[in-house]
């Protein structure tokens, strides 16, 4: 079978579908291709079911911690709400139905199968019930198949049946102890996430700290945090063998780890040697394609979201996604900008930073000016009181005067975040920052004293 249409999207993800459903409602001929669910991990493997599942182990928190302010508690977890909203509100059990239906209604089609370039303006499709679809593309080819979760190649891991963020995103049940590969941001929310529901966790890193792509002191506060939920945490170790007989083990230099399930949260891993680049001049064996301002990776062709290399984050393919429509469609409009790309991690406090961290700031040559204040020395931090753990840094580009980039940690410190990644994108002077009004007694107050510590 042989087509010619207008757009063809590769990977209808998050951002994929945003670029596929915007194209066909602009009346373009538009066939998004995927192998796997309509909406991409985002909706079924990763942001809103975690977040679930994050929000249901905050409120357990909650409620223990009334004895510190209002009373008695008793709390008991059960984890089958959890599992069943899961199912229900967020995946319909993993029917992408909805979405179909959803992207359709603007006028495209949609083909589930996999996509792979084999010409300029070529992509050839293999359907799961195994056709041959050739679509060329008049207007353009849009990439977006994201990434996978990656297993590290440690004996014995690829014969055990470990969970990755897909699996443990569908169970039913809080296992009774898990074992976390990986320290970054999935393991760490589903770690504490499990914690809280009763499920004796272990963590278990390459890297020198939790969160090490987070200011230290970002990590400092999560592993303090770890250790009151009783998260056994062995960061800096090379896992040498995983067994398995029912349980898992993970051997280390110096200790081991046994548990009834494992989890492998150590990164992703990218999906561009499968889609035949090579036939537009690029390397198959990229870890990401770089684009222009507009997203062009090649004449005709447009990428976006994780194999970008940008930030494997929604927000981000999303935010691609409205650069490359615009492209396309030849209307106006700034191309991308990556200097404040603002990230959440959902722990308890949580994580956000945007920009440039100090490290990052000096490697880059700049006269770096760092300010910071603990949350619980702030007046609602006082207020809070339990749970109140937190900071706010800032990091300022001294002969310039604005802020390249900063940390919210704390309760709510995702949303905290905002009012610096506005301050990091408009590079808003430090002089106009110090000179605002800030409302009293709110965590974002904390922004004043941060940036009054500035040195």
């Amino acid at each position: 079978m042989a087509e010619t249409v207008d757009v063809v999207v590769i990977g209808m993800g998050p951002g994929g579908e945003a670029v596929a459903g915007q194209l066909a409602e602009a009346g373009l001929s538009v066939v998004g291709v995927d192998a796997r669910l309509l909406g991409g991990e985002c909706p079924y493997y990763g942001c809103i079911p975690s977040k679930m599942i994050i929000r249901a182990a905050d409120v357990l928190a909650e409620g223990r911690r009334v004895p510190f302010l209002a009373g008695d508690s008793t709390v008991r977890a059960d984890y089958t709400p959890v599992g069943e909203r899961i199912r229900t509100e967020a995946t319909d059990n993993w029917d992408d139905t909805v979405a179909v239906d959803r992207f359709t209604a603007k006028g495209g089609r949609f083909l589930r199968g996999r996509g792979r370039l084999t010409g300029p303006h070529t992509v050839t499709v293999t359907t799961t019930d195994g056709q041959a679809v050739e679509l060329t593309a008049r207007r353009a080819i849009v990439l977006n198949t994201g990434t996978d979760p990656a297993v590290p190649p440690i004996p014995g891991l690829a014969e055990s049946p470990f969970w990755t963020n897909r699996e443990i995103l569908a169970i039913e049940k809080a296992p009774e102890s898990l074992a976390v590969l990986g320290g970054g941001a999935i393991g760490c929310e589903l770690a504490q996430a499990f914690a809280r529901f009763g499920t004796a966790v272990s963590v278990v890193g390459r890297a020198p700290r939790l969160l090490a792509y987070e200011e230290p002191e970002s990590s400092e506060l999560i592993e303090a945090t770890f250790a009151q939920d009783g998260i056994a945490v062995h960061n800096g170790v090379d896992v040498t063998a995983v067994h398995y007989d029912g349980r898992f083990t993970l051997e280390f230099d110096g200790g081991s780890v046994d548990a009834e399930q494992l989890l492998v949260a150590s990164g992703r891993t990218s999906t561009i040697g499968q889609l035949g680049v090579d036939a537009i001049g690029l390397d198959p064996t990229a870890k990401v394609l770089t684009p222009d301002e507009h997203m062009r990776v090649a004449d005709g062709v447009w990428a976006i979201g994780d194999m970008t290399g940008k930030g494997a984050f929604t927000h981000v393919s999303m935010y691609q996604a409205a650069v490359a429509v615009r492209s396309i469609l030849g209307r106006p409009g700034r191309g991308a900008e990556y200097h404040a790309v603002p990230r959440v991690t959902f722990t308890d406090p949580e994580v956000g930073s945007v920009g440039l961290s100090e490290e990052q700031a000096r490697a880059k040559g700049l006269n770096v000016r760092v300010g910071s204040v603990r949350i619980p020395e702030s007046t609602r931090g006082f207020i809070h009181k339990v749970g109140n753990t937190g900071l706010i840094k800032v990091v300022e580009d001294a002969d310039r005067g604005v802020l390249v980039g900063a940390t919210s940690a704390g309760p709510t410190g995702g949303e905290v975040l905002s009012a610096l990644v506005v301050a990091v994108h408009a590079e808003v002077p430090v002089e106009r920052l110090t000179g605002m009004i800030y409302a009293y007694p709110t965590f974002h107050r904390a922004i004043e004293a941060a940036l009054a510590d500035l040195h």
